[in-house]
């Protein structure tokens, strides 16, 4: 079983005593656990299919680069482990709950408008920022590669037909920045009624910050007082619906 030899395989950091605990409904492409050990507690995450393998081994190598800098709030890295089976990452464990989680326990639209007012200042600070990583590539032509290989082999829900489209049709350029790459509100933890921490770090990267904001409004985007709210924290841009189509309902359709 994945989570006995994850305690066998993580020993020298997690100490001889843990107890393991899957979270419910955490993670569609991996198997999240919480451990409590010894030495503290952390999240393990297993993935056994080999394109959620590779994305959980680029998820270990950003949080392995972002512990040198310190500049962006993510969980901190402690290890990533390969066999014949899968693929383990090991990180800390962090206090807070998603702002999926955050919203829906929220009593008052109030509470919900502060929520999302912090969770657009959140991502506005991740896009004004210095890149940590340097690249020369062209986010958007990397991702319609990746998006064609998936569609041409069954991994992604697009369909070769509107990936064409999003060929044919891609937007004007913009300055790239440093993004996360699936800034969902499922992908970033509230504690206190803000916006603290950014998790599921795999497409971390420099690339155009209006995916990142497409995907941010995507569950509150019909309601005119959250949408507000989230560009009273996001004051950089503001996604078109042209542009909002054709990153949420286009591109990311192959992710």
């Amino acid at each position: 079983m994945i989570m006995n030899s994850k305690k066998v395989l993580f020993c020298d950091i997690l100490g001889q005593k843990s107890e393991i605990v899957k979270l419910p409904e955490q993670g569609c492409t991996s198997e999240v656990c919480k451990i409590v050990s010894e030495n503290g507690q952390f999240i393990l995450k297993s993935a056994t299919k080999e394109k959620y393998r590779e994305w959980l081994r680029t998820e270990a190598e950003v949080l392995k680069a972002l512990s040198l800098h310190h500049t962006i709030p993510v969980p901190k890295f402690y290890g990533f482990l390969e066999n014949e089976d899968a693929s383990h990452l090991l990180m800390s464990y962090e206090d807070g709950i998603t702002l999926t989680a955050a919203l829906k326990a929220a009593e008052t639209m109030e509470e919900k408008q502060t929520l999302v007012q912090s969770f657009g200042q959140f991502l506005s600070t991740l896009h004004a920022q210095e890149p940590v990583f340097k690249t020369e590539a062209d986010w958007l032509e990397t991702q319609l590669i990746r998006a064609r290989l998936y569609a041409e082999t069954g991994q992604a829900d697009g369909s070769l037909a509107l990936l064409e489209q999003l060929e044919e049709d891609k937007p004007q350029k913009v300055k790239q920045t440093m993004i996360h790459g699936d800034c969902t509100t499922d992908n970033v933890l509230a504690v206190n009624g803000q916006v603290r921490l950014f998790i599921d770090v795999a497409g971390m990267t420099v690339g155009d910050p209006r995916y990142d904001e497409a995907l941010a409004i995507r569950k509150f985007r019909d309601t005119p007082e959250l949408l507000a709210s989230f560009y009273d924290g996001y004051t950089r841009y503001r996604v078109s619906d042209q542009e909002y189509c054709y990153f949420e309902e286009g591109l990311y359709e192959f992710f």
